[in-house]
């Protein structure tokens, strides 16, 4: 009866440490229709740089289908935001460092034409979603998939490009005609953050 005992302990020590040494290890994800790159590192918490070095990705930009090697725990997983502080806003976290900053040329783009599909370039639905904060950028500017903070409008992601959004030019989403009509064309800082 010792050894079954004993034995049962072992067992069940060997379980838990080899869980726990296997939550470091790498697993992989399955890219669905819409997803980001912004978006998974916030489902894994890590940085959007990490997962584009794990998978050799040089483009922010991603495709249905697409496996990504995702790597938790360990020491190269951002840090949680400690649950007393409260949330600012989705897209911002409080240790973001801005890589570039610039004056840029803006006008307001909206889903709700006639012929748009809503589909940015990197596969966010806009019309199911005409709450997000997106630009459509020159991706040669601004990376696709980057964080930034536009003047008057908040912190967005670049998630969209355009036939004229060439150089330091931007386009911001707007949920409506009118508020796109609204918002005009203007020069705006941007702040493109880690």
């Amino acid at each position: 009866m010792k050894k079954l005992i004993f034995t049962f302990i072992l067992a069940t020590a060997l379980m838990v440490s080899g869980t726990h040494e296997s939550s470091a290890a790498a697993s992989t994800y399955k890219v669905k229709k819409g997803d980001t790159l912004y978006k998974i590192s916030r489902m894994h918490n890590v940085s959007v740089n990490n997962l584009m070095k794990w998978n050799g990705i040089k483009s922010s930009v991603i495709y249905p289908n697409q496996t990504l090697k995702v790597i938790s725990g360990g020491s190269t997983t951002a840090a949680k935001k400690p649950a007393k502080k409260p949330a600012k806003t989705p897209s911002r976290s409080d240790n973001d460092t801005v890589k570039k900053e610039f004056i840029a040329n803006s006008s307001a783009y909206t889903a709700s034409c006639k012929g748009c599909s809503g589909i940015t370039k990197t596969g966010l639905n806009l019309k199911k979603n005409p709450s997000l904060k997106v630009i459509a950028v020159d991706p040669l500017v601004i990376p696709l998939g980057s964080k930034v903070h536009v003047e008057g409008y908040g912190y967005a992601v670049a998630g969209d490009i355009g036939g004229a959004i060439k150089g330091n030019r931007i386009d911001v989403f707007m949920a409506s005609h009118n508020r796109a009509i609204q918002w005009g064309r203007k020069n705006v800082r941007v702040k493109v953050l880690n």
